[in-house]
């Protein structure tokens, strides 16, 4: 599908260029990458239109990989119901599909290279005691925030061997849930609180709605997410802007297990005014019966569009007129309203009716039959045709407008 609005120049579209001039890659591969726990909204819909046509314009590909490590959360209705948003707006994954849960066995084998490394331990810190150890950002007199270091772990020094064992009965199912957690070994003093030991792994006995009960432990995201782009050998990842302060850990990990150099590249994330672009207030809409769906018309999501009127191409005319940048900004809804106006006019065929009738009778009309009148069906496309009103002594109109006469 071609998008040429999309073949622009950006940010993004520059440094893949840069990667491509200095030898770094030679074929662009990137990823569409949503956790299935809801339905896609129009802010994700931003997302999916940067990766498949990045991937396009350098004759790449873009894969749908669904980030599925939250089991307590995702379903597999909702990876239906995203495929079929994704194919609706016009972009195809063809058949590079996957999901994170299939390198459940990649994910433990990298974990377990990493503990030999001396770069990851298994901790027995509960969520608090972390917290408390990993210390938060406080602003000083001037109200300037600074990072004080935190604690090192007492459990933080165990041996390689007593963590690789522990490790492999925090898989057998013989710890609690929340117990113990397997932890990356990097700095507990670095400025950045994402930096400071995060957690690879937790206990977890949650059914997960692909792999059943076969696993109790589960990645978290930081630790999947570059390792999973990296199995797929996506050469730039991109993702919304929140992610930035995560890519010194995302190089971390890409680095430590020595796998494909995938890049992270972040942009700014869709507002618009007058809408909430929030999966989890969505989710409570339609949890709380607000909404008689997902799909309802009056949701944001691209299901909710759909069933509203608006058509695949509008959306993609609006987020090619939207820019790609780094700074968070608010686009006034009436230009995505505009988009869908434009195209309707473009192919819509025009049509009467009259709603609230009233019947009026013309006694001095002397036709004894009505009188056939030509009429365009679209006046920007003269291969929609015409179509044929009649008139005569009988008409209806608006109850509203006879009022007014």
């Amino acid at each position: 599908m071609e998008e040429k609005i999309w073949y622009t120049t950006d940010f993004i579209r520059e440094a893949v260029k840069e990667d491509i001039a200095s030898g770094k890659c030679t074929e662009i591969r990137t990823r569409f990458p949503p956790e299935p726990n809801g339905w896609l909204h129009i802010g994700h819909a931003k997302a999916i239109a940067v990766d498949f046509t990045v991937a396009a314009q350098f004759n790449g590909t873009c894969n749908l990989r669904f980030d599925d490590t939250n089991p307590e959360k995702e379903d597999m209705s909702y990876v239906e119901a995203i495929k079929r948003d994704v194919k609706w707006l016009g972009y195809d994954w063809e058949d590079r599909e996957y999901f994170a849960s299939d390198y459940y066995e990649y994910l433990y084998d990298i974990a377990i290279k990493l503990i030999k490394k001396g770069k990851a331990y298994v901790d027995d810190l509960n969520d608090q005691e972390m917290r408390e150890y990993r210390g938060t950002a406080v602003p000083d007199k001037n109200n300037i925030t600074h990072t004080p270091p935190g604690k090192n772990s007492p459990w933080r020094d165990r041996s390689i061997e007593e963590n690789l064992d522990l490790f492999a009965r925090m898989r057998a199912g013989e710890f609690a849930d929340g117990s113990k957690t397997l932890r990356a070994k990097i700095d507990m003093t670095h400025p950045n609180l994402v930096m400071r030991d995060p957690v690879m792994y937790r206990i977890r006995r949650e059914p997960h709605y692909r792999t059943g009960n076969e696993w109790c432990i589960y990645p978290m995201y930081d630790f999947q997410h570059p390792l999973s782009d990296a199995k797929e050998g996506i050469t730039h990842s991109l993702c919304s802007l929140e992610y930035e302060i995560h890519r010194p850990l995302y190089d971390w990990f890409i680095t430590e297990a020595e796998v494909y150099p995938s890049r992270q590249i972040e942009f700014a994330r869709l507002n618009i005014t007058h809408t909430v672009l929030s999966k989890r207030w969505l989710l409570q809409l339609v949890r709380d019966g607000h909404v008689s769906g997902w799909d309802d018309p009056r949701m944001p999501t691209i299901a909710g569009l759909r069933r509203r009127g608006y058509t695949p191409e509008s959306i993609r005319d609006f987020l090619g007129r939207i820019s790609v940048s780094k700074t968070d900004s608010m686009v006034d809804i009436q230009l995505l309203e505009h988009c869908l106006r434009e195209d309707l006019n473009k192919r819509a065929l025009r049509a009467m009716a009259v709603l609230n009738p009233v019947k009026l009778v013309i006694e001095n009309f002397d036709e004894s039959e009505p009188v056939a009148l030509e009429a365009v069906n679209n006046p920007e496309d003269e291969s929609a045709g015409t179509r044929t009103i009649y008139f005569g002594r009988e008409l209806y109109i608006e109850r509203d407008d006879f009022m007014e006469v």
